[in-house]
């Protein structure tokens, strides 16, 4: 028999352990992007998902890479039988070509897949800015609701990237995203290396936007090797750690906002299409090196 008073202080123990347990550590959910690779094939690029630390793949088209084009010609079955030999989800289909307004059965193949996001870019003025901004953007989300509306009812979201020459670029016009969206199902696929002009912004913006405005995030940052051909060195420089962007401001953003959505390490080759390193390996290593240097950014500002 247990005495009376130690039951109750038993029971009194137990209902307080839960409020005196530790909060889970903020984590960050790595997608890796298959046009890293160039144009390898899926079943070479797929292996490379888990070593590189991440979740899901993100799969590209040309002229960026052409996976989603190799997915077409095998069909999705082989598509999917491919992802459960590597031991690996589909979480992103990145399809600019499309554009916002045509992705609405890419939408439901995503979903077929077992996907989460179909991402692409905005429609409208470029880079506008002000009353421009606020008028092309609110312009953007009322073209957007029959698109948006399917996408509720798949369960997937429509991530839109803050792409320069586009009407969703200045930081005005994020802003204004967050004062007219008002769906879970549209978001921004928050861009670092488009808003080079106003670095020192990007924590605030980050801020600004919220969680639940920002359902991805490219790890990316602007270099010359971005669009003209220059050294390896200086284009690598788009990969967290090797710029000049501070990602203990970045993290830190992401921890005060209560993050929960995708990050994907980075950058473009010159030309399009090609891998960023020779082979597959090399690859993996440059993002797992980066993405060391990030998890260092999170220990340091916890």
């Amino acid at each position: 028999m247990i005495p009376r008073r130690k039951f109750l202080h038993t029971l009194a123990a137990a209902a307080v352990a839960p409020a005196l347990a530790a909060p889970e550590p903020f984590k960050l959910r790595y997608i890796l992007s298959s046009a890293l690779y160039g144009e390898m094939p899926l079943d070479v690029i797929l292996p490379e998902v888990a070593k590189a630390g991440c979740e899901v793949i993100d799969i590209w088209c040309k002229v960026h890479g052409n996976q989603r084009e190799q997915i077409t010609e095998m069909g999705d079955e082989a598509f999917a039988a491919l992802l459960k030999k590597h031991g690996t989800k589909l979480g992103v289909s990145t399809r600019y070509p499309l554009g916002p307004l045509k992705i609405q059965d890419e939408m439901a193949w995503v979903k077929k897949l077992g996907g989460k996001i179909v991402l692409s870019g905005s429609t409208g003025p470029k880079d506008p800015e002000g009353d421009a901004a606020k008028d092309a953007v609110k312009k953007f989300i009322e073209e957007m609701k029959p698109h948006v509306a399917k996408a509720e009812e798949l369960g997937v979201t429509i991530a839109i990237e803050n792409h320069v020459g586009q009407a969703i670029y200045h930081p005005d016009s994020l802003r204004y995203f967050v004062e007219f969206n008002r769906s879970a199902n549209l978001g921004i696929a928050f861009a670092p290396h488009h808003l080079f002009r106003w670095a020192n912004e990007i924590p605030k913006l980050i801020r600004d936007l919220g969680a639940k405005q920002i359902p991805f995030m490219y790890f990316q940052e602007h270099s010359e090797g971005m669009m003209k051909k220059t050294s390896k060195e200086i284009e690598m420089q788009q990969l967290p750690g090797l710029g000049t962007l501070d990602y203990r401001l970045v993290v830190k953003a992401l921890r005060d906002i209560g993050y929960t959505g995708f990050v994907e390490i980075f950058m473009h080759p010159t030309p399009r299409g090609i891998p960023i390193l020779p082979t597959a390996p090399e690859i993996t290593a440059a993002i797992n090196k980066s993405r060391a240097y990030v998890e260092k950014c999170l220990k340091e500002t916890a």
